[in-house]
């Protein structure tokens, strides 16, 4: 990646994802919005719109829904790919997730009414029926299985980076970040990870790491750029693209794998029909060429399942 600036540079990160998850540069589009790529190599190629409607999954469909032919989607836009982006006109919208979300209402019969929400806004909504599901690299945990459900298509997970000149190797437990300055994002499992065991250090005789959080991805590469902070938390696939697309960062390690769904309000009638049109899409190769337009061929899975328990390392 070409970068004039440092400030370019976080541009493209944020709107390279989250994750929530492409590659290339660009010049800056000032007409764009906040949050707006800037870069022209955010892979557009289309995957989905060959593909029709499956009668036996748009069946599990509930009765109204199929009647109405519509449901309402909330997407969290800006971050690191392979997650939602804006692409340079401002307008559309682009990322894994809103190719896999396109690709099951197709297999569904489904036209989805999408509107962007921030991350943290998202999963409060769906309890009070402001939308009918919600995308955004949203990690199964157990703690989130209690009130939402979940309805799997990728396997993604937690992991760190750092710059270059940082002597942090391999984290293997969260007391190697003893004293230190994490950065994560606002409302994640990242953030939530990392208040649990905040105080495992005062049990080994250590000062507390402090954890910033950012509501927007840029934000949390800032930091790090800018020494404000020494490591980020994040996705493991927005990592890695990350660290191929800023100077002077380098990705540290995996730390624990979660499964990656649709999320719904808690007994929501439609994962059936969700899940039956995500293993749809493995069947028939639709799933591998998504897997492939955005670079996450390793976080495949081999079938769709709703609210599995959260993977324990």
């Amino acid at each position: 990646m070409r970068s004039s600036t440092l400030t370019s540079a976080f541009a493209l990160i944020t709107v390279a994802t989250l994750g929530l998850t492409a590659c290339g540069s660009g010049d800056a589009d000032d007409a764009a919005p906040a949050g707006a790529a800037q870069n022209d190599s955010i892979p557009t190629r289309d995957v989905v719109s060959a593909l029709h409607k499956d009668p036996a999954a748009a069946k599990l469909l509930p009765a109204d829904v199929r009647r109405s032919g519509r449901l309402r989607i909330a997407v969290t836009v800006g971050g690191t790919p392979p997650g939602s982006a804006y692409l340079p006109d401002g307008k559309t919208i682009a990322g894994q997730d809103v190719d896999f979300a396109q690709a099951v209402a197709k297999v569904l019969g489904l036209r989805l009414d999408q509107e962007v929400a921030s991350f943290e806004a998202i999963l409060p909504a769906l309890d009070s029926g402001k939308y009918d599901l919600g995308t955004g690299n949203f990690g199964v945990t157990d703690e989130r299985r209690k009130t939402i459900d979940f309805v799997t298509y990728i396997n993604d997970g937690q992991g760190f980076a750092v710059r270059k000149d940082s002597d942090l190797k391999k984290i293997t437990a969260l007391t190697q970040l003893c004293g230190l300055n994490v950065a994560t994002g606002a409302g994640t499992t990242f953030e939530a990870t990392l208040e649990q065991h905040r105080n495992d250090c005062a049990s080994v005789g250590k000062k507390a790491y402090s954890v910033k959080t950012y509501a927007e991805s840029s934000a949390v590469w800032s930091s790090l750029q800018q020494g404000r902070s020494d490591v980020v938390m994040s996705t493991i696939n927005g990592l890695r693209y990350a660290v191929r697309h800023q100077e002077g960062l380098r990705f540290l390690n995996e730390f624990h794998r979660l499964d990656v769904g649709f999320a719904f309000k808690k007994g929501t009638p439609l994962a059936p029909a969700f899940r039956a049109a995500v293993n749809k899409l493995i069947e028939d190769g639709t799933y591998r060429k998504i897997l492939d337009k955005w670079g996450t061929g390793p976080s495949a899975i081999k079938t769709s399942q709703i609210s599995p328990p959260e993977i324990k390392d």
